[in-house]
């Protein structure tokens, strides 16, 4: 890769995406508004030579025909990931999910540039039948805003390379763990027990099955699979996760026996934290695996590492 642009690099998975490139002397545009990526996140990067930081909307006009000029490569890590009060806002998930990845491909076709990857989410999957999930399974009846408009910008992905020859990418992930971390149930557990060492409160019954994957791994399964399909026209899928997973009150041991807390925990019952939380996820990801990649990390392991970001972080603030 010679020119990349990342769209949402100054988010928690961007910016270490960012890093990982011009380390190794790929130009990087970064496009991000900063609503919810961070600016410390991208100092270092700024610094570099063959980096450029555009601080804007990617749906204001010309925003992105600027960034993706001359680059061979576009993610589009831009997103909004809020997926448990989506409906609280619902029209945001339509917008900065569908829209805006629409917007991308456009711009991208008029600039001729041709390849992209896409990080999408197991949440499309809904509440499936087959564990581990592959990425051929069966799709059920929608079960969020968020996952809705990740799915539909999946097909707009794959209608462009179809329609008009470009490499498409799509990276189903389980939820992202490690350094830089800014929300999420760890981040929300962390955060309320700062607050109140003696309560925790849970959503659910604390029963529900997750996984989860660290972030520098994230990194790598995207670029093995873009490697892997460099010259390759089409839509090409796959699921980003570990082999493994964790319940939600295992996941609360971790993080109290870390921070070596013992707290009352209170449970909101259900099978569900919220509509549209998934009971279990569990990804088949035995397609990126042939290509070469594997975590580095378990589950706890990611955990910890995210844990002690989070500590070193608020000692700094």
């Amino acid at each position: 890769m010679r020119r990349v642009c990342i769209t949402g690099g100054g988010g928690f998975i961007g910016s270490t995406l960012a890093d990982r490139l011009s380390e190794r002397g790929t130009e990087v545009v970064v496009v991000d508004d900063f609503r919810t990526g961070r600016h410390e996140f991208v100092a270092g990067l700024s610094e570099r030579s063959g980096a450029t930081v555009i601080e804007a909307d990617v749906l204001a006009p010309g925003v992105l025909e600027r960034a993706v000029a001359g680059c061979d490569w576009v993610f589009h890590m831009q997103a909004n990931a809020d997926v448990r009060h989506g409906l609280d806002h619902p029209g945001r998930d339509l917008e900065q999910n569908t829209i805006a990845t629409a917007r991308v491909l456009e711009a991208m076709r008029s600039a001729g540039v041709s390849r992209i990857v896409f990080p999408s989410t197991g949440s499309v999957y809904g509440e499936p039948e087959v564990f581990p999930t592959p990425e051929n399974a069966p799709f059920p009846v929608q079960t969020s805003l968020y996952a809705a408009s990740k799915l539909a910008a999946e097909g707009l992905v794959s209608a462009y390379a179809s329609g008009y020859g470009f490499t498409g990418i799509i990276c189903r992930f389980v939820s992202i763990l490690g350094e830089r971390y800014t929300h999420g149930h760890v981040f929300d557990f962390f955060r309320a027990l700062r607050r109140d060492p003696s309560r925790l409160r849970v959503l659910g019954d604390g029963r529900q099955e997750k996984s989860y994957l660290y972030v520098q791994d994230c990194v790598s399964a995207m670029l093995t699979a873009a490697s892997h399909h460099e010259g390759e026209p089409g839509a090409h899928v796959y699921n980003l996760g570990t082999d493994e997973t964790v319940i939600v009150d295992e996941s609360v041991a971790i993080i109290t026996g870390h921070l070596g807390l013992a707290p009352e925990i209170e449970h909101t019952g259900g099978r569900r934290g919220w509509v549209g939380d998934s009971p279990l996820i569990h990804l088949d990801c035995s397609k990126l695996r042939a290509l070469g990649w594997a975590p580095t990390l378990t589950i706890r392991e990611s955990i910890v590492r995210t844990l002690d970001w989070l500590e070193e972080e608020a000692a700094v603030r």
